[in-house]
């Protein structure tokens, strides 16, 4: 496990592709109960350590995740989150050029609970909900091309199925339509940055995760 960044009230570590953030019906180890392993060995605390989940990315992507140490940072953060304080920079890999180098993308974002899967519409629809990023392309290399997004609004699968919509599935994101799967069902979508006021002292924080060991990544080595 990858700590990017700890201190007595936060954590942030670099979650690999297909680990999931909180325990589900799958039952699979979570990165939750991980980073909770982690501070007991590193502290030497007794009992239940205190950590709670106050943001998430999808299982199949790669990047930061931020964790509360303490009741205080866990509702300052979660209002940060919810009230879109929180500056959030994603890296996203394509085999498919863009149309332009870079744009604001605004749709409206449904959701198909049965599939687990976005729906996207131009117009406003009843049930969905604006979602709004902006993406510049930042390298590209033979056959792939590297876009850093930047969101604005937090919606399900929100970076997946906008880039989708506009003919940039990320590469292996078969559910958006990739045309392959990447080994270890990771998509090529990384959380590189997250950056906030510290709900304690008050300073700005800017946390930047590593990119995953892949070909796709390694791609670009020395162009960013």
């Amino acid at each position: 496990m990858e700590v990017l960044y700890e201190d007595n009230h936060i954590i942030a570590v670099n979650k690999a592709p297909g680990e999931i953030v909180q325990g589900d019906k799958t039952g699979d180890p979570s990165l939750l109960d991980e980073v909770k392993q982690y501070i007991k060995v590193k502290y030497f605390k007794p009992g239940d350590v205190f950590l709670s989940v106050v943001h998430r990315i999808d299982r199949p992507v790669s990047g930061v995740v931020l964790f509360a140490r303490t009741s205080k940072a866990t509702s300052r953060l979660s209002r940060m989150f919810a009230e879109r304080q929180v500056r959030k920079v994603y890296w996203a890999v394509t085999q498919d050029r863009p149309a332009t180098p870079e744009a604001t993308l605004r749709h409206f974002i449904g959701k198909n609970e049965d599939k687990n899967r976005a729906l996207v519409s131009v117009s406003p629809r009843s049930g969905y909900k604006e979602a709004i990023l902006s993406y510049k392309t930042i390298a590209a290399s033979e056959h792939l091309y590297l876009l850093e997004v930047e969101l604005q609004t937090g919606r399900h699968h929100q970076i997946r199925a906008q880039l989708a919509r506009e003919g940039m599935p990320i590469r292996g994101d078969l559910k958006y339509g990739a045309k392959r799967s990447n080994p270890g069902g990771g998509i090529n979508l990384h959380s590189r940055l997250i950056e906030f006021e510290h709900p304690v002292s008050h300073q700005m924080v800017s946390i930047v995760a590593p990119v995953p060991d892949d070909n796709a990544w390694h791609a670009f080595d020395g162009q960013v």
